[in-house]
């Protein structure tokens, strides 16, 4: 890990000058939303359980052409079956070192200053990670029209995509998600969609986001970075690239997107992600000192499908 160099504070100016503002200037935050909308796996804390974790979930049942009971026929018995899922265990962590001598000549606090910033990366790091396990659906999405596009139900999309979202596609989505996937929706009657910023910047250019003081009532949650919903799915800004590209297909003409149900993707912690401190990293008396994030968790979608009943995410983006 790179050591600071105390010669300069940046780009020039010597770091004894403290005739300096009294706040830093800090970069906008980017604001993480996928973590929020994964679901704990029952059971509490997977400590001392193994390195992966396995998810059983019951398989629908068929409908039957008619459920009418004959007098004297028995009624028709079907095979309960159990399906599971497993996701790893991984450990995540990084961290930033710094001295006492800058925290004896500095004018800010480097210990504060340190665990500010790797808060957000902790917070981008889960929120990636957390994001890769949305895009392992296997039913994707590919826009190649103004009011079409291609379905792909293999988890790779094989086409490129030719046009940004549309009011259209959105319809299409939710369309396909109630009548041949049957997914549950994740609160109330909606399902949500998490955009990149450009995928949302083709629904506002199509006038097609309703705001979302017109359809919540009075003590519903309004989730992170939510702007509002189209066609019953409410739509959250993510401004992460990391996460979602903001720009696929011909052109980079589109901006990625996930639109999903209840069910969509599970979380498992041994440790919840947080800050440590060492006083004394690398020995030397304390001279040298580090904070690091560290956690012990793992995310995988929850049905990894493109079932009827089963798949509950479907991932716009492009070949």
């Amino acid at each position: 890990m790179p050591t600071t160099t105390w010669t300069y504070d940046a780009p020039d100016g010597v770091f004894k000058n403290h005739n300096l503002s009294t706040q830093l200037l800090e970069h906008a935050a980017q604001k993480w939303v996928f973590v929020g909308f994964t679901k704990e796996v029952p059971g509490g804390s997977q400590k001392k359980k193994g390195e992966s974790i396995t998810i059983p979930h019951y398989k629908s049942l068929d409908i039957p052409n008619s459920g009418v009971l004959e007098e004297t026929g028995r009624i028709p018995i079907d095979k309960l079956e159990l399906g599971t899922r497993q996701i790893v265990l991984s450990e995540f962590g990084r961290g930033v070192q710094y001295t006492h001598l800058m925290e004896e000549l500095s004018v800010f606090d480097p210990k504060s200053g340190a665990q500010k910033v790797l808060d957000r990366q902790m917070g981008g790091s889960m929120d990636r990670a957390a994001a890769a396990a949305f895009k392992q659906a296997k039913v994707c999405f590919i826009p190649t029209s103004l009011s079409g596009g291609v379905w792909d139900t293999d988890g790779v999309a094989s086409t490129t995509a030719l046009q940004n979202m549309t009011k259209a596609h959105m319809g299409i989505i939710r369309d396909y998600m109630m009548n041949d996937l049957h997914v549950p929706p994740y609160e109330g009657n909606h399902f949500v969609g998490l955009f990149a910023t450009k995928a949302l910047r083709g629904l506002k250019d199509d006038n097609a986001i309703e705001a979302w003081h017109q359809y919540l009532q009075k003590g519903d949650l309004i989730f992170n970075s939510e702007i509002g919903q189209v066609e019953g799915i409410r739509l959250s800004e993510v401004n992460h690239e990391a996460a979602l590209s903001n720009g696929v297909g011909s052109g980079a003409c589109l901006g990625e997107g996930v639109v999903f149900g209840d069910e969509a993707v599970s979380r498992a912690e041994v440790e919840t992600p947080h800050l440590r401190a060492d006083p004394n990293y690398q020995g030397d008396f304390g001279r040298i000192k580090a904070v690091v994030w560290y956690g012990i968790v793992a995310y995988g979608i929850t049905w990894d499908t493109a079932n009827d009943l089963e798949a509950k995410v479907v991932y716009v983006t492009s070949q």
